[in-house]
């Protein structure tokens, strides 16, 4: 005879948290004022140094609050808070009249893993032109060596008013009063919006001689410049060179100090005829070619002085301007009516606004770009959500230049009917790659039409933009479209999934947040969505996609919810499985569960690298006025297996004595070892283990004891990954009559410091059953009801409306059966643990069922379940996007009537009349649920005897009692009373009614309904 011998294994140690590390981690503390953290990246140096950039968009410089980025060294020497500002806020974009303060630099912070730099960018950053300041934004691109590389600006436009403006001012004997001209001039200068990227003005005086007053570059300011005026002398002359001083002007006067591309104007006055006229025509012409708009004012002072026609010297002056004349020519009487013209000069020049040629000079003016950023291969993507009065629109910008597509690109998804609406597109951006189709482009739009969108577009250098397909929110005010991101779960370099952002949907009576998810060709395929987050959780305020983090291979998500736990935040921790998103989050970090006064844990998550030196990638979390880093714990599996010598027990052969008794011994070979999914803390890093063996005997005389009871105390053990270890643990078998059983021997195992080190892994490799369904290997059902009897809820609506037809629910005496027919089908994938509910009362009792299965078997597992329910009691099962209930279940209608007699005799056998006379009827007959059954129905009284005397009455009370048990339940009590009936008198006890004489009879009929329910 032999006796089977069995094995089983359990694991111990699991943590619900999981391998991120909540009991030792990093916290980087900053200026709350600043909101130091409200933007975290990885980052590693130009030398290997490992370090942690922060933005702190509130950061001051000076005596402006720029915003600025933090570098956090993370080596181990490093343990303190040894930040340091990189001051980006302090660079400047030249010749510009730029406005810093509160442009936000490092609201958004973007790194680049190919040459590791990074880009930090000021939405807000402003400039002014002319009276208006222009919020186009501005980024900053900083090498690996935290280097500041160049100045990303998309959107910032030159301004209007940018332009070189040299004023040629005839200063011969002529010109007088002196101090009129120069009043004229100094008006005209404090018109001038003058400044870097705006206008520079160069003064040039003639008369025989030309001399530079002042040049282009001189000054930058109109302080300055008038300052300068003020000092400017009539220098005299006999002679009006005008054609000299114009040479001079354009030949010398733009040359120094001029700049590339700014406009070019000449303003011209003089009062009188020149006397080099011959070369007018040729300098004329080089300024046309140089493209000078030349303005040309004549005073006629000296001519109306001494009364000469002034008709030559006009029409000098109108060949100077450049055409049309009436927009470039003035004239003045004399000098004093200089200060007449300057406003009507200023609106002209100004007039020269122009627009480029795809029509976005007025577009782009407030269009905060850099509110998102996203690295492309050949430069930088950026979101400008004011573009567009709001609109919004995605620009870019390349080491060739900027590339503004034209405002009709957007126009098929945008359409002008909805401009008022400011849908923000921009105010999230990324990228996806498709196996077919490459690089895509992604961009949401948050308030597009109050519910949210998404476009995926193509975007050439050229400008050219196509959108290639859009994806629409459901939810008003959700927000849908303010964070996006793609998910490469298996690592081959093609975009598995695009994750799509709700932050604010509401859901439950709350403002949770839902993160949509969406795979290959854009096709929704589900949400994740949290339940026990509190109000304003704002989950999917950050998402960030994260390499593997539990070694099975497939990559991770985490996402940020900021607002939950009243404004403390947490994170959850998604795992990933082939190519779908696990929807149960695996480990949930909450800021309450680290450190106290941290708040908005999670508005901002990156983790891409390992930042402790330990091979694991590692998350840093920004929070307020701080940044926390988290590291990772590797996984490891424990394999066990055991062997035994010899394999059965023979209970014949008894080869040893225990306890003075023969027994059959035995040994069990235990054989542990590690593998580590993930690396662990170094290539030679030890596993510490405990183990427990025991013979799982259930029983009070076992079959089988260890030799040594030590072995049953937990055991410590030291593995090296990928190392086998064994140990003989002896045991006996003693003398049983049970052989059909084996004995099982059981191996606990699991982890010595459930804090530190290694993490087991609970996600052992499965084999999952082919369910053939689609590819995602996600069946999606559509199953369809069909039954002759309507359901309740129908049956109530056609009772409410008057249309029942009580025979529906009719149940004939003769009938004993009810057959319920229900016909179910699929006409989808396959439906597995499909369920059926039928319903009765208890006033029926289950029979027989049949299941009937036609055509292919599109419903592997069907499960038929009958719920006796209450009547008037709903039943509703697990809510299911793929299960049809149908309650068939009725509340209490009559099914049958029938009528059953009693009759009641009451006969005085005393010798005294009888008054007030009760008689109470019980008639127990109660549903198991306390329904009422029956009903009186009818009854009459004969009082076929007896005489009472004159003018007296008597009360009958009558009292028919309906109970469930053997108690009467005065609940169920009906009281029927009589009135004015005659005294019962006394009869002989040997007289029957009817009779005759002196003897007294009531007689009752009493006619009883019985009720039914289904």
């Amino acid at each position: 005879m032999r006796l089977l011998l069995s094995d089983c294994f359990f694991l111990l140690g699991f943590h619900d948290c999981f391998n991120i590390d909540i009991k030792n981690y990093r916290i980087i503390k900053g200026p709350k004022q600043a909101q130091f953290g409200y933007t975290v990246q990885q980052h590693t140096s130009a030398g290997g140094e490992k370090w942690l950039l922060v933005g702190a968009p509130n950061e001051m410089n000076g005596p402006y609050q720029t915003g600025d980025i933090y570098k956090c060294p993370l080596s181990k020497k490093n343990n303190g808070n040894s930040c340091s500002k990189l001051n980006l806020g302090r660079i400047s974009l030249t010749n510009v009249s730029e406005r810093k303060d509160k442009m936000r630099l490092g609201m958004t912070l973007t790194s680049n893993p190919n040459d590791n730099s990074f880009v930090a960018c000021g939405p807000l950053w402003s400039y002014e032109c002319g009276s208006s300041y222009y919020s186009t934004g501005i980024c900053s691109r900083v090498n690996s060596s935290f280097k500041f590389s160049r100045t990303i600006a998309p959107a910032f436009q030159r301004c209007e008013t940018f332009m070189d403006i040299m004023i040629v001012l005839d200063g011969s004997n002529s010109i007088y009063p002196w101090y009129e001209v120069q009043a004229f001039l100094i008006n005209i200068l404090q018109k001038f919006y003058i400044g870097p990227g705006q206008i520079q003005v160069g003064v040039v005086q003639y008369g025989e001689k030309v001399v530079h007053e002042f040049h282009l570059s001189d000054y930058q300011s109109v302080e300055e410049v008038v300052k300068r005026a003020r000092r400017i002398e009539q220098r005299g002359g006999e002679e009006t060179n005008t054609a000299l001083g114009i040479k001079i002007a354009r030949s010398e006067g733009f040359k120094q100090g001029g700049r590339r591309g700014a406009k070019k104007v000449m303003i011209v006055i003089t009062d009188g005829e020149s006397h080099d006229s011959p070369d007018l025509q040729q300098v004329i012409e080089d300024c046309e070619k140089d493209g000078i708009t030349r303005y040309a004012i004549a005073v006629l002072g000296y001519y109306n002085r001494r009364g000469i026609n002034p008709e030559a010297f006009l029409n000098e002056i109108k060949y100077i301007a450049s055409d049309p004349d009436d927009k470039h020519f003035f004239n003045v009487t004399d000098e004093s009516a200089l200060k007449d013209i300057v406003d009507a000069l200023g609106e002209r020049i100004f007039s020269l606004e122009g627009t480029s040629k795809n029509g976005t000079a007025f577009g782009l003016q407030m269009s905060q770009a850099g509110f998102s950023s996203h690295n492309v291969e050949d430069g930088i993507l950026v979101g400008a959500v004011g573009a567009y009065d709001w609109n919004g629109a995605v620009l870019k910008e390349t080491r060739q230049g900027k590339v503004i597509p034209p405002k009709s690109s957007y126009a098929q998804e945008f359409p002008e009917e909805l401009k008022n609406h400011g849908a923000y597109l921009g105010y999230a951006v990324t990228s996806v790659v498709s196996a077919r189709s490459g690089r895509l482009l992604v961009a949401g739009a948050p308030r597009f039409n109050h519910t949210g969108k998404v476009i995926i577009f193509t975007l050439k250098n050229t400008g050219n933009l196509t959108i290639l397909h859009s994806l629409k929110g459901q939810q008003i005010g959700s927000y849908y479209g303010s964070v996006i991101a793609p998910l490469d779960i298996d690592g081959d370099g093609v975009t598995d999934n695009l994750l799509v952002a709700a932050p604010m949907f509401f859901s439950g009576g709350m403002e949770k947040g839902k993160v949509y998810i969406y795979r290959n060709r854009f096709i929704l395929e589900g949400a994740l969505e949290i339940h026990n987050g509190g109000q304003n959780a704002r989950f999917g305020s950050s998402l960030a996609p994260v390499p593997d983090l539990n070694g099975d291979g497939f990559n991770d998500l985490v996402v940020g919810a900021p607002l939950e736990d009243d404004h403390k935040g947490a994170i959850y921790l998604f795992f990933s499985q082939q190519n779908r998103i696990l929807r149960k989050y695996k480990q949930r970090i909450a800021a309450a569960d680290l450190a106290a006064g941290l708040r908005y844990f999670g508005q901002n998550i990156h983790g891409r690298m390992d930042m402790n030196e330990d091979g694991l990638v590692d998350l840093a979390v920004g929070s307020y006025g701080a940044a926390i880093l988290l590291w990772s714990r590797s996984v490891v599996r424990i394999n066990a297996n055991i062997r035994f010598e010899p394999n059965k027990v023979n209970i014949f052969v008894k080869d040893c004595q225990r306890g003075g008794k023969d027994v059959t011994c035995m040994s069990a070979i235990v054989c542990l070892n590690v593998t580590a999914p993930s690396p662990l803390l170094a290539p030679h890093s030890l596993a510490s283990i405990k183990y427990n063996v025991s013979i799982a005997e259930r029983r009070f005389n076992p079959r089988a004891i260890m030799d040594s009871l030590e072995k049953l105390q937990p055991q410590n053990l030291t593995l090296l990954p990928g190392k086998e270890t064994c140990e003989h643990i002896y045991f006996h078998v003693l003398e049983t009559t049970d052989y059909v059983r084996p004995i099982v021997f059981a191996v606990q195992v699991g982890m010595q410091d459930l804090d530190q080190g290694p993490i087991l892994d609970d996600t052992w490799p499965t084999l999952p059953f082919w369910n053939g369904c689609d590819e995602d290997d996600r069946c999606i059902p559509d199953l369809a009801l069909q039954s002759p009897l309507p359901s309740s809820g129908a049956y109530c609506r056609r009772l409410a409306g008057g249309g029942a037809d009580p025979a529906v629910r009719v149940m004939e005496v003769q009938r004993r059966r009810v057959v319920v027919d229900v016909r179910l089908d699929n006409k989808g994938e396959n439906a597995y643990g499909a369920r059926l509910n039928i319903s009765y009362t208890h006033n029926l009792r289950f029979s027989s069922l049949i299941v009937k299965v036609t055509g292919s078997p599109s419903l592997p597992t069907i499960a038929v379940v009958l719920l006796c329910c209450r009547s008037g009691l709903k039943t509703t099962p697990t809510p299911h996007p793929t299960c049809i209930f149908q309650c068939a279940a009725t509340h209490g209608h009559c099914l049958n009537t029938f009528y059953c007699l009693f009759f009641y005799q009451i006969q005085n056998l005393g010798f005294f009349p009888v008054r007030d006379l009760q008689l109470n009827i019980e008639i127990p007959e109660m549903t198991k649920n306390g329904n009422q059954l029956l009903r009186v129905a009818d009854f009459y009284i004969d009082q076929v005897g007896g005489v009472g005397r004159a003018g007296s009455t008597s009360t009958l009370i009558f009292n028919v009692s309906l109970f469930k048990g053997p108690c009467m339940n005065s609940r169920h009590r009906q009281h029927i009373l009589f009135r004015h009936l005659d005294l019962l008198l006394w009869t002989s006890p040997y007289n029957s009614c009817p009779s005759i004489g002196h003897v007294s009879c009531l007689s009752f009929c009493l006619c009883v309904a019985r009720l039914g329910e289904m």
